[in-house]
């Protein structure tokens, strides 16, 4: 078919390079035979492993990754060499200066090659080795470990919603809407579980791979799960939050359908997505406990737009489409905080209320923040005692 019959088909004359993009804007690769697929990866690999590394590009939500052969099976990070990749293609560099380094921080098996072969979470590092602008993991990994002797816990609850390839959440009429919200959070059945085998395969890919997945669910809006990771201490919770997230985008792409991690992916009387984080020290979980967790939540109380900065990656402007005050959120230009409370900035759970220990639940991250950054300015302010409204840069 040449470009002129193209364009006459049309009802008005888009260019042919850009029905091209339509058409190529998602992936056909989920409809090819898997069986066939299988046969090749049942084929001995030797002593030979593969190694995929994966990184968070220059958006600071989207990962990237790329599979390097090891002569055998590592055992741990130090096993692993440094490897580099194109920045000016990832957002991150430009292309005269273009290499970007990765380094190795963190291991998982790989559940989709299967063992021996490895996920490899890396931190990105610049030509002249200092941290790549999006590598909030170097500055976290330094705080976290000025508190360790406390033992900071973290659980985080990942909410994200299943798109199908036109863009459209996963199951909802092609030329409307879903029933009303009620039905489906924690839901049963096919008219109230939208994309469960999605969430199954996720789930055990993340067992299987190492990662701290404590849970699952449906949540309130249609085509919109959780699941949650932790409790993990220090810098472990972001590397598994992260290395859960890459998980889930390749069993997507398996599938054939898209995950977003959008904090408001549908407008109007629909829940938004959050990852609500989880926080405790060991003085929290001891008796008595509940006098520190309120003495952290008064300075939560008087550094909210730090906070608010800190929980998106586009420093707020993401969460104020879902911090509207409905739909179980808090309102953006407000801290609150209450028992059991989850139209408040910080819940404390009935329980803990009642056992005078435990933990808090900091309801303001959304769905795309960079656990690093949130898990970092809670040790700031709760355990560092920061005030004002940046960050204390620290000697070495």
């Amino acid at each position: 078919m040449t470009k002129v019959q193209l364009m006459s088909r049309c009802s008005s004359p888009i260019p042919f390079w850009t029905l091209l993009v339509i058409k190529m804007a998602t992936s056909c690769s989920s409809q090819l035979s898997k069986c066939v697929k299988q046969q090749y990866l049942d084929l001995p690999q030797g002593d030979k492993v593969q190694a995929m590394y994966f990184w968070i590009d220059g958006t600071g939500e989207n990962v990237r990754c790329k599979t390097r052969t090891l002569d055998s099976e590592p055992k741990s990070i130090e096993d692993l060499p440094e490897w580099n990749f194109d920045g000016s293609s990832t957002y991150q560099s430009e292309g005269s200066n273009s290499d970007m380094y990765l380094i190795p921080a963190a291991m998982f098996r790989d559940p989709f090659r299967k063992d021996p072969n490895k996920l490899v979470l890396c931190e990105v590092i610049k030509y002249n080795r200092k941290p790549a602008d999006t590598n909030l993991r170097h500055s976290c990994k330094r705080i976290m470990e000025m508190v360790a002797n406390q033992h900071p816990w973290f659980g985080m609850e990942q909410e994200y919603t299943i798109l199908g390839t036109d863009g459209h959440p996963f199951g909802w009429p092609s030329n409307g809407f879903p029933g009303p919200q009620g039905p489906y959070y924690c839901g049963v059945g096919a008219d109230k579980a939208y994309g469960r085998d999605i969430v199954e395969a996720h789930y055990r890919a993340c067992l299987y791979a190492g990662v701290e997945i404590c849970g699952t669910n449906a949540e309130v809006m249609p085509a919109q799960w959780e699941f949650q990771v932790g409790p993990s201490e220090g810098i472990n919770m972001g590397d598994h939050l992260w290395a859960a997230r890459f998980i889930l985008h390749r069993v997507c792409e398996d599938f054939g359908v898209i995950v977003s991690f959008d904090p408001k992916p549908i407008p109007g009387n629909w829940n938004g997505a959050g990852c609500h984080t989880n926080f405790s020290t060991k003085e929290m979980r001891e008796d008595g406990g509940l006098t520190y967790i309120e003495a952290s939540i008064e300075k939560l109380a008087k550094r909210h737009d730090y906070h608010i900065r800190a929980y998106d990656p586009k420093g707020g402007l993401d969460n104020a489409r879902r911090l509207t005050g409905c739909h179980e959120t808090s309102n953006i230009h407000k801290f609150s905080a209450g028992v059991a409370n989850r139209g408040a900035s910080i819940r404390i759970p009935r329980t803990v209320g009642q056992d005078k220990k435990g933990y808090f639940e900091d309801r303001r991250p959304s769905a795309n923040c960079d656990p690093y950054s949130v898990t970092e300015a809670l040790i700031r302010t709760c355990l560092l005692g920061e005030e004002g409204e940046e960050p204390v840069e620290y000697k070495n």
